[in-house]
């Protein structure tokens, strides 16, 4: 099986004004490494929400900002470590650097990782250099844009990872969720948790957010927590089945028809979270270490042997 095909040239990151001095920086399509960002426009300078993956995507978006503020970035905020939301942070030279502890402890333990490998070798990452948040928390931080209050909030144990946090505007009930959403993709928790993301579900629900900046996918609103929920059960049904079977996570997939989930992008994901749910079946506590070069061998192998797919 092949990751969700692209037969078109992909559409221009465009920037999209939410409310008021709120921006979402949306990356079509959001597939593998085409992550979303945002930004507040205070008079006094810029905070922008997460990175991009490679240098010329995070240059675009300096430039995306640049062209509605001429006021400097001073902060940037990282919602988790992974390298499509934080890879362009040594492009933000001014910018304070805000991120869970969680963060900055795993940028440092990856350095410059090798498993970029697994994805197209087509993908031009250009220049990298390793710069992890250098204010961190470890429940969160609040930020004003003006008088605008944002709330960081690490949302945990586990969820999409083990370091996730939500930026939280609540009197413009506006959220930009990372990770937590995908909206038209996969869900993908293998460095988090099955039950955890379903959590952190109920923790967003309960914010009353009315417009949501997932980290992939459309803006979009509270109605998206329901898709993303259905779809981890989904993997959580599947690996029972497979679990008591005695099939392996690569096995299970490989008998499961994906039914409606088969249409988001990038389908093999679902190899990835069995090996999660499994590591939960088992016992293992959440956001426990498991072996995450084998569970990207074995998304692999359900692609039929191919790199995945990335357009970034």
């Amino acid at each position: 099986m092949s990751s969700s095909p692209h037969d078109h040239p992909l559409p221009p990151p465009r920037v999209e004004e939410v409310c008021e001095g709120v921006y979402a920086y949306v990356q079509p399509d959001g597939s593998w490494w085409i992550n979303n960002t945002g930004f507040l426009a205070g008079r006094r300078g810029v905070i922008c929400v997460d990175a991009c993956s490679t240098e010329r995507r995070t240059r675009e978006l300096r430039a995306a900002v640049a062209k509605v503020s001429g006021r400097p970035i001073t902060t940037l905020v990282n919602t988790h470590h992974h390298g499509d939301h934080t890879f362009g942070n040594w492009l933000f030279p001014e910018a304070t650097i805000v991120g869970h502890e969680g963060v900055r402890a795993q940028i440092l333990a990856d350095g410059v990782p090798a498993y970029r490998g697994a994805w197209s070798p087509e993908v031009v990452w250009g220049t990298m250099e390793v710069a992890p948040p250098f204010l961190t928390y470890t429940e969160g931080v609040t930020l004003y844009s003006d008088d605008l209050r944002c709330e960081v909030r690490h949302v945990g144990p586990a969820a999409h990872t083990t370091n996730d946090s939500i930026v939280w505007i609540p009197e413009r009930r506006v959220l930009f969720s990372g990770d937590l959403v995908f909206n038209g993709g996969t869900p993908f928790v293998l460095m988090g948790s099955v039950a955890g993301t379903i959590a952190a579900l109920d923790t967003l629900r309960e914010l009353g957010a009315e417009t949501i900046v997932p980290g992939h996918g459309e803006v979009c609103g509270p109605e998206v927590y329901d898709r993303v929920e259905g779809y981890l059960r989904f993997v959580q049904e599947t690996a029972r089945r497979g679990h008591a079977a005695g099939r392996t996570p690569l096995e299970a997939a490989r008998e499961t028809d994906l039914g409606e989930w088969g249409a988001l992008l990038d389908p093999e994901r679902i190899v990835g979270n069995l090996h999660r749910a499994y590591a939960e079946l088992d016992g293992r506590p959440p956001g426990a270490p498991i072996d995450v070069g084998a569970a990207v061998q074995d998304m692999i192998a359900y692609n039929g042997g191919q790199p995945l797919s990335c357009l970034a």
